[in-house]
């Protein structure tokens, strides 16, 4: 990290940090604030790096207890974990926390995305994404991923002897989203937002200062490029609604802009639609993209899994006829590989937490945490606490044969604000596993199989296996 970047950011934030820290005589956590500004943002950031953030976890649990504080990103900030944690951050009303990410993943995807929004907003825009994302409304979308799933191992899997698994699926997940969020199909439109949504991820986690030259800055730029394409995407979609050439709910977008116009009320802006298209987008690429990673991984480790899974897929197929899409009906026969999913999702969870902000001094297990302090909740500690799940190192598919404890497993998150995208989630891993396991065999072929976060998994190699299509 730059000195001088950091320098310049402890000048600036100096003022507003002192008053943060001094505003309250009661009750503070316990724990220290660390330098000015720094605090522990770099000791945070090189776990997440090296792969030990649930190390740097645990050690502060061990030495603080549940709750305690700390600074990151120039924010005094709680740290929180466990089932009563969960539950107070997922349940708690508007007028006490608030969502509130870092500043760089605010400015880079917008503040009227659903991840920064409370109370009657956050409803309203929750309820015109989840017309789109709930099961009745995906069930019409199942074949259009199982087309874009065929097409993609058709150009990048079949006729190889090795691929490397991470960066494909982020094309495919990447690909599905654009035809189904933006309904944008391949071509050069695709490929440039591509590029675009690399750049901005790039820069998610990452000191907020726009200077030139800057990953912060190059993040921006792309984000400013992206909000252009959409905005226009927009003016083209709602002109093809009003001349009843484009179905209300051909995609993602349409679907928004057809209940915006529904009565003359607007019920979402032009500003929320293109804030929420690049929140989902970002989101349900990189998460399904990495659950998807991780189960070729698990099964090119795990015999067992593997057979059971190929046995389930293989049963699905031989009652399907020659080039025939998967239904919504065959994604419900995959209980065992959903089941496996779900396992994948506990003890790597794509993302390790999440961040609020308090909107008053509320007390909470015997401390004050202090209006305007930022809330960090560790919420997948808990997938890994044995009172809960026991014997939680062992990979076993068949703790989720019923439901897992309340707040204990939230790789979704939970109560009101359990992730929309769900169903869609679901779908896309199942038909992807599908087509994987009955079209090919593979094994690793890489010693270093490790990973970074920044802030989801990246595998230092990609993940490479070496892959032989079955006998159809």
């Amino acid at each position: 990290m730059n000195p001088a970047l950091y320098l310049s950011l402890i000048l600036i934030l100096l003022p507003f940090y002192i008053f943060l820290i001094r505003k309250t005589s009661k009750r503070l956590p316990p724990g220290s604030l660390g330098l000015p500004i720094i605090g522990q943002s770099l000791s945070f950031l090189r776990a997440l790096q090296t792969d030990t953030a649930e190390k740097w976890f645990q050690d502060r649990i061990r030495k603080y207890g549940p709750v305690s504080k700390l600074s990151l990103f120039g924010t005094p900030t709680v740290f929180l974990h466990g089932q009563a944690a969960n539950k107070l951050v997922y349940n708690c009303d508007g007028n006490t926390l608030a969502n509130q990410q870092p500043p760089s993943i605010r400015r880079i995807c917008g503040e009227k995305n659903i991840t920064e929004l409370r109370g009657d907003e956050h409803k309203r825009v929750r309820d015109a994404l989840v017309s789109f994302l709930k099961p009745e409304v995906l069930k019409q979308y199942v074949g259009k991923m199982d087309g874009e799933i065929r097409k993609h191992l058709d150009m990048h899997w079949h006729g190889k002897q090795k691929v490397t698994v991470m960066p494909l699926m982020k094309s495919l997940t990447f690909d599905i989203m654009s035809s189904l969020i933006f309904g944008i199909e391949q071509g050069a439109t695709r490929n440039a937002l591509v590029e675009l949504f690399e750049h901005m991820m790039d820069g998610l986690v990452s000191i907020p200062i726009n200077l030139p030259f800057t990953q912060f800055n190059r993040s921006l730029n792309a984000s400013a490029k992206v909000r252009t394409m959409l905005t226009n995407l927009i003016h083209d979609k709602r002109a093809a609604l009003k001349q009843n050439t484009a179905l209300p709910r051909q995609d993602f977008i349409t679907c928004l802009l057809d209940i915006q116009s529904k009565g003359n009320s607007i019920v979402i802006s032009d500003e929320e639609i293109v804030d929420n298209s690049i929140i989902i987008m970002i989101a349900g690429h990189d998460t399904s993209a990495t659950l998807l990673t991780f189960l070729v991984r698990l099964l090119a480790s795990d015999p067992s899994v593997r057979a059971n899974i190929v046995q389930e897929q293989e049963e699905i197929a031989r009652n399907k006829a020659s080039g025939e899409h998967l239904t919504w009906d065959d994604l419900g026969k995959m209980k065992y590989t959903w089941r496996v999913a779900l396992e994948t999702l506990r003890m790597d969870p794509p993302l390790l937490g999440s961040f609020r902000r308090a909107l008053r001094d509320f007390d909470y297990q015997g401390y004050t945490i202090p209006k305007g302090w930022r809330v960090m909740l560790a919420s997948s500690v808990t997938h890994m606490d044995e009172q809960l799940f026991p014997d939680p190192s062992k990979f076993d598919p068949t703790r989720f044969e019923k439901q897992a404890p309340p707040f204990s497993f939230v790789a979704f998150g939970g109560g009101p604000r359990i992730c929309p995208g769900y169903e869609f989630a679901r779908i896309e891993t199942l038909a992807t596993i599908h087509y994987l396991v009955t079209q090919f065999t593979w094994k690793l072929c890489c010693n270093d199989n490790s990973f970074s976060r920044k802030p989801f998994p990246v595998f230092r190699q990609g993940l490479p296996i070496e892959i032989d299509p079955k006998k159809l």
